[in-house]
């Protein structure tokens, strides 16, 4: 632990402290107003009867939870013995007259509850359940938009319902951050098993087309966040151990968003766009962007050329056979042919890389350092690995966002958020220079070059412009 408190740390620094992804732990007696607004007396029986299910799944035996697809899932999500942070992450305004304890001048905010909404099947109960959810957010945080703003949880299961609710929330509620879904699980088939089920992350393969959502964002000036979970697909299936399933879970589950952004050319088409994938670090992101690079410079062009069938000298492997085959080899010479086409097939021959839109492992780079932003929570030692330009190829920088994570039960006390991200500095892993990349820069750039008026109004607003050059 650092020597210095948060206050202290903050006191310190010659910027602001931008928290990228604190959390707000909905007092549901206040949302189901909204949720009867929304749907009536019907749909705040159905949203209590999803938030119900969870204890009911844990009463069936092994067996049958494997037969519906069912994992393990969080126990108990919140801190319990230190009251104040508990009412902090019910009570906007608590939180937000103890930022400066806290040592944040500004903070976005997402759901806790809601993000059981946005992973309902049944649109009749999704969407108005999200409308209520985000409507409720505008209001709780209205009065301290100065240093408090939340994201709008937006719906992916079909483009339709995502530019709606974009269209909605920015333009009638006046949000300016947006929660997508990462990824949707689809069914394999009508009248399968729940778990029967596989993994869209909005690339060629998904029955629709997300680019107007895409558009959609660049249009409104608003950075698509994503906060996906991968527990119960994969290794992550485990019916008796939360934490087995949790372990690495957003890293996993943002890998699949951005790879699939990335390799299908989304920011080839929307240069403008800007993206974060939270809770996962950085460091998966760094395995990510030296991986495209070392696949690039072998399986895209020109490298792949080295690889295509049909340059093979078939004349000179013949004499080499003839030379130095044995008699077992030499008597197979005229099947050489059939010996030099196992995986070799010119059908299969293609440039995997073309749809991203590079041209070089430069143009890599530039996407990952330009578009995308990495949310890790303060006390991961990994951050480090986004600022190494030793380690990351080209010397690239990966743009990690300081991500507290109040709220949720990995934060045991709200107050000491900032000093644990200190910690790397103190220990010599960032210096301070990347402190303010981590804590302010990454962040603050991310919201306010699609969305130059983003920070008008709040506390940071300044430093901001020193940035961005509004």
């Amino acid at each position: 632990m650092s020597q210095k408190s948060s206050r202290e740390v903050r006191a310190a620094l010659d910027h602001p402290v931008i928290d990228a992804d604190g959390h707000i732990i909905e007092f549901m007696p206040a949302v189901r107003d909204f949720l009867a607004e929304e749907g009536g007396g019907g749909l705040v029986d159905a949203f209590d009867g999803v938030l119900a299910a969870a204890g009911k799944l844990e009463q069936l035996s092994i067996e049958e939870r494997k037969r519906l697809g069912l994992f393990k899932m969080t126990w108990w999500a919140y801190p319990a013995r230190n009251a104040l942070d508990r009412a902090t992450g019910m009570l906007p305004g608590l939180l937000y007259e103890r930022l400066d304890e806290l040592g944040i001048d500004f903070a976005v905010l997402y759901p806790t509850v809601g993000l059981t909404a946005m992973s309902l099947e049944q649109p009749e109960i999704r969407l108005p359940a999200i409308r209520a959810f985000n409507r409720c957010a505008a209001e709780m945080f209205a009065p301290f938009a100065d240093r408090l703003t939340p994201v709008a949880m937006i719906p992916m299961y079909e483009p339709g319902e995502a530019i709606d609710e974009l269209e909605y929330c920015v333009r009638e509620l006046g949000l300016k951050a947006v929660l997508l879904n990462g990824l949707v699980y689809r069914s394999f088939g009508e009248d399968l098993p729940r778990g029967a089920r596989w993994v869209d992350a909005f690339g060629p393969e998904s029955p629709y087309d997300y680019d107007p959502v895409w558009a959609k964002c660049v249009e409104l000036g608003v950075a698509p966040t994503f906060h996906s979970s991968a527990m119960g697909w994969g290794s992550r299936t485990s019916q008796t151990n939360y934490v087995a399933n949790h372990l690495g879970n957003f890293a996993q589950a943002g890998e699949a968003t951005c790879r699939t952004m990335f390799m299908s050319g989304v920011l080839a088409r929307f240069p403008a766009l800007r993206c974060a994938y939270l809770e996962g670090g950085v460091a998966w992101a760094a395995n990510l962007y030296s991986d495209l690079v070392g696949h690039f410079e072998k399986r895209g062009l020109p490298g792949i050329r080295e690889y295509d069938p049909s340059t093979i000298d078939r004349e000179r492997i013949a004499q080499l056979f003839a030379r130095h085959g044995s008699e077992r080899f030499r008597k197979h010479l005229d099947e050489l042919e059939d010996g030099l086409s196992h995986l070799s097939d010119p059908a299969s021959f293609q440039d995997d890389f073309a749809a991203a839109g590079v041209s070089s492992a430069e143009d890599i780079r530039r996407v990952f350092e330009t578009n995308f932003r990495f949310g890790c929570e303060a006390d991961d030692p990994m951050n480090a690995l986004g600022f190494d330009a030793r380690i990351n190829p080209m010397g690239a920088r990966l743009r990690a966002i300081f991500s507290s994570d109040i709220g949720h039960w990995d934060v045991v006390d709200m107050a000491e958020t900032v000093e644990e991200a200190w910690e790397l500095v103190d220990r010599g892993l960032l210096t301070e220079a990347d402190f303010r990349d981590f804590t302010f820069t990454n962040a603050a750039t991310m919201w306010a070059e699609p969305m130059p008026s983003f920070f008008e109004g709040t506390v940071v607003e300044q430093s901001v412009k020193g940035l961005v050059g509004a």
